[in-house]
């Protein structure tokens, strides 16, 4: 028992039956299971009200694709916050505001999101939506401290709080529209969202002080797992943006919370490799984009993404996925041996999230199977 407390208290939790860790497993479990269940009833009324992706040249779909998993992904996220509410109210008053800052900062990406993926909207209009997100974190005092990045000169605090304000809204929006733009084919995104959130968590979990920061992890990367198991090829229903929004701005949030900033020593450089993966890839579209000439470059659509890269040499969704799932892992691999996690939590951390990729990539699979040879047996077989 000494031993498995040992090895609990390398990954951060200081008592495996405490409330505090149990809290956080029930949370986790509150947001897969509502999402996983939910996604079906769902996918069955975005069916009936029309609320679908038609196929065109950069889609894989070859029927309308419901695209409100974006809403099932939001509900499971919410039950799962307020279901740890429950079970452990955040004492602290500036905390909590800091949490409903980001929770309602993300519920308005999620509806312009959701009219956007129905409606469609002006590239500029979102924008405007996102910065208006990201002033909301600002307010509460949520925002990246200029004087704490290592390397640079400590400037008056005047002019650190300007230079912190644009460094702020830049990262809001940058890693929201990155999440965004690498979603084109099933699973990439959800995996890697899932990634992300569960090894921001266990690297927050390091500091016991960032219980909040924990909470929503867990919540979002509960929710990003049972969205899963119905994106892997062959997808059911996908996000949308109202989902890659969700996940893109959230991240992006709560690596703002408290030490996730990292201010001693690493400044945002571990969510920042944590995250490389979408930001490298926005980074390279925009660049070609504008070497082209393409004046909009977040407007113009095209398949330049690593995504669609990877896809051409691979010719399957299902590998391209797995191999930006490995990537994304790797990402998160080092992301956290520079901030001095434990060898062995790593270790645990990068298989826990393999194990759990898998195991819904194996259902998916295995569902779909079932799917096909339902479709291709005939009513005589059906009903002998």
């Amino acid at each position: 028992m000494d031993s498995l407390q040992a090895l609990a208290a390398q990954l951060g939790i200081s008592d495996l039956t405490g409330r505090g860790f149990l809290s956080v497993l029930v949370t986790f479990f509150a947001a897969w299971l509502f999402t996983w269940v939910f996604i079906p009833r769902l996918r069955e009324f975005a069916i009936r009200v029309g609320w679908a992706d038609q196929p065109n040249e950069r889609r894989l779909n070859k029927e309308p694709l419901p695209n409100a998993g974006g809403l099932a992904i939001y509900g499971g996220f919410l039950v799962s916050i307020i279901v740890a509410w429950a079970l452990r109210p955040i004492a602290v008053d500036i905390v909590n505001i800091q949490v409903l800052a980001i929770l309602l900062g993300a519920s308005m990406l999620v509806l312009v999101g959701f009219i956007d993926d129905q409606y469609g909207l002006t590239p500029l209009s979102r924008l405007l939506v996102q910065t208006l997100a990201a002033v909301l974190l600002l307010v509460n005092d949520l925002r990246i401290d200029f004087n704490a990045i290592p390397f640079l000169p400590v400037v008056p605090e005047p002019i650190s709080t300007v230079l912190g304000t644009v460094m702020t809204v830049v990262w809001v929006l940058a890693l929201t529209n990155a999440v965004n733009l690498l979603d084109g084919v099933d699973g990439v995104v959800g995996g890697v969202a899932f990634v992300a959130s569960f090894v921001l968590l266990v690297t927050a979990a390091q500091f016991p002080d960032r219980a909040a920061a924990v909470v929503l992890l867990a919540g979002l990367s509960g929710a990003a797992l049972g969205y899963l198991r119905h994106n892997f090829n062959p997808s059911r229903i996908i996000m949308g943006d109202a989902g890659s929004t969700l996940f893109g701005y959230t991240l992006a949030a709560v690596s703002l919370l408290g030490t996730l900033k990292f201010s001693a020593g690493a400044s945002l450089l571990v969510p920042l490799i944590v995250l490389a993966l979408p930001l490298l890839d926005t980074t390279q579209v925009v660049i070609g984009r504008l070497a082209r000439g393409i004046r909009n470059p977040l407007g113009h659509p095209d398949k330049t993404h690593i995504h669609h890269r990877v896809l051409a040499r691979t010719e399957s969704a299902r590998r391209t996925a797995v191999i930006l799932w490995l990537v994304a892992l790797a990402c998160g691999a080092l992301g956290m041996s520079l901030q001095g996690v434990p060898p062995l939590a790593i270790l645990g951390t990068i298989l826990s999230a393999a194990a759990c990729l898998f195991f819904v990539a194996y259902r998916r699979i295995r569902a779909g199977h079932l799917e096909q040879a339902g479709r291709d047996s005939t009513p005589e077989e059906l009903n002998p």
